[in-house]
């Protein structure tokens, strides 16, 4: 089974989420054992963002790893897990609200894909970057 980064990189709707991983210096934590949940992004999330955003993010690697860690969650958890949580903590320290009434929601993101497994966690797609605060 592929991991992580072999699948963002294989399903080519997150080639600025994977630019980024590797602009952070994230692809070898990504690969490891982990396991990890990933709240991904795909590329028309990152669109979204105010122009020059993802611009200014990859000359501040520091920034962008913080952001794109927030996106990261020790363990594998599937939407069922997620289920019975308010919320969960990322890897860069902050708490992600979770929210699986009518939509499955994470912070202001819709996960419109959940449950992509991987050798060394899970994905869950969601369709906005979240940003801290």
């Amino acid at each position: 089974m592929p991991d992580i980064v072999d699948i963002a990189v294989g399903a080519g709707s997150f080639s600025t989420l994977v630019t980024a991983v590797q602009v952070a210096g994230l692809v070898e934590t990504l690969k490891s054992p982990g396991p990890f949940t990933v709240f991904a992004p795909t590329d028309d999330a990152f669109a979204k963002l105010p122009p020059g955003t993802v611009e200014s993010l990859v000359k501040s690697p520091p920034q962008l790893g913080r952001i794109l860690t927030f996106h990261v969650v020790p363990g594998k958890l599937m939407k069922s897990d997620l289920e019975k949580v308010d919320s969960v903590a990322s890897v860069e320290g902050s708490l992600i609200p979770v929210d699986c009434g009518q939509e499955f929601e994470v912070k202001n993101a819709t996960v419109v894909q959940a449950d992509i497994e991987a050798d060394n966690g899970v994905i869950h797609v969601i369709d906005t970057v979240m940003l801290m605060g």
